[in-house]
């Protein structure tokens, strides 16, 4: 039963990790394509509009990766997790249902329109195909965060004597105290990624010598959207997330942070330190003492529970894995603030395009907004194990029990396969688009 739960657990977490690589980058791409069409609306200059169509290829490549690497998760819910499906179906079902019906379909078809139909709509219906697509988008992501709070946090629901849970108040799923910290902390995070991209694209064409009139504005645009997104995955979205944390998912809260023990009179916040199970100690750590304290409730003597505090038999099943998920995400966050700080000062004084040390910095960047956004869901998913819905269904007993462990091992090895081929060929393909740089139309 482990070994079939460990690897049920593994094809999932690989698979909604290969496919999130390419919603992340859709989601805040779509709005900085929004971007550049507005300002083409606004100035006629024609290096806008030509900008959001070069960005709407890399976009809808994207898409396309995405719609073929999420499908197989669908299909998961009915083999590995059938038992999950069956007892909260009556729930996730429907905004799972509602992500399908409406914001798929309405992002997959404004996207053909705004690729194909620029001279049959015109500008300004282009524009507004353009908006629908990242309507759609960001409608999608905050469906599918619904249905993820409602999971850390269930809502509105009841459970029947056959242990079915079922709505009572469907309006409750939408005011769910954790979905909307959750979501604009994930888009403001994805905006992030897309702002890497567009920043390091820039600064490759100016690095090369080549589209350079392009290579400035995806520059210029990619730093000055990422300064504030980069600030707003910290501060509010962050934040909020990690006190609703606090709030309703305490002992994931001291994983975390790596608290052991309960502190009187203010807790420290680790900077660097091994978590150790055996002696339930972090190892080698550096701290600023109160710091947590202060930063989680504004006061410097507040106490913060350890996980001392709590029972073992709700401990997440991967503390050291939740404590540096957790601590590469901030860190990286941290970096990114800094890095976007320091690029938006240089684009002030008027020197950014000849900062080599900055362009450099911008491109070797490219993937770790990545890596964030990944240890970021990661955080959440660890964090609530072993729960699948949060003090009310544990993981265990939402497995399949009539998938063996050589069945999803067998499967998890070709999906492994398939996606490295799947993945190559995006490369490819995307480097293409990129080596050959925007098309201009005069």
């Amino acid at each position: 039963m482990e070994d079939m739960l460990f690897y049920d657990r593994m094809q999932f977490a690989f698979t909604i990790t290969f496919h999130y690589l390419f919603p992340q980058l859709t989601m805040g791409l779509s709005l900085m394509i929004v971007f550049f069409k507005w300002k083409f609306l606004r100035t006629k200059i024609e290096k806008y509009n030509d900008a959001a169509k070069f960005w709407m290829k890399i976009f809808a490549l994207n898409f396309a990766m995405g719609v073929v690497t999420g499908i197989p998760m669908e299909f998961q819910f009915g083999t590995n997790w059938a038992k999950f499906s069956e007892l909260t179906g009556g729930i996730i079902g429907q905004t799972l249902a509602m992500e399908g019906m409406f914001s798929f379909f309405l992002e997959s078809s404004f996207l053909g329109l705004f690729l194909f139909g620029e001279k049959k709509l015109g500008h300004k219906l282009h524009f507004l195909t353009g908006f629908l697509v990242f309507l759609g988008s960001w409608a999608s992501g905050f469906l599918i965060i619904a249905t993820h709070s409602w999971m850390q946090n269930p809502v509105g629901y009841e459970i029947l004597a056959n242990g079915k849970f079922v709505l009572n108040n469907f309006s409750a799923l939408f005011s769910n105290p954790w979905l909307w910290p959750s979501y604009l902390h994930n888009q403001a995070a994805s905006l992030v990624t897309s702002s890497f991209v567009v920043a390091g694209i820039g600064a490759l064409y100016l690095l090369n010598k080549k589209h350079l009139e392009f290579g400035k504005l995806f520059l210029k645009t990619g730093v000055v959207f990422g300064v504030i997104a980069s600030i707003l995955v910290a501060f509010p979205t962050g934040d909020l997330a990690a006190k609703n944390v606090v709030k309703y998912q305490p002992v994931t809260f001291a994983a975390m942070e790596g608290v052991f023990e309960t502190e009187k009179g203010g807790s420290e916040i680790v900077l660097i330190g091994q978590p150790n199970m055996l002696e339930k100690k972090l190892d080698n750590k550096i701290a600023v003492p109160n710091i947590l304290s202060f930063l989680t409730y504004q006061e410097w003597n507040t106490e913060i529970k350890g996980l001392n505090e709590f029972d073992e038999k709700n401990y997440p099943t991967n503390i050291p894995g939740l404590y540096y998920a957790y601590h590469i995400m901030v860190g990286l966050g941290t970096i990114f603030i800094a890095l976007m700080l320091a690029s938006i000062v240089q684009l002030f004084r008027n020197k950014l395009y000849q900062t080599k040390w900055i362009l450099w910095s911008l491109l070797f960047m490219i993937p770790f907004p990545y890596i964030a956004n990944t240890t970021g869901w990661y955080t959440a998913e660890l964090g609530r194990q072993p729960w699948l819905v949060y003090n009310l269904l544990r993981t265990s007993a939402g497995a399949s029990p009539t998938v063996s462990s050589g069945n999803t091992l067998f499967t998890l090895l070709g999906f492994i396969g398939l996606y490295l081929l799947l993945g190559m060929l995006f490369l490819i393909l995307a480097g293409k688009i990129i080596n050959k740089g925007p098309q201009t139309t005069h």
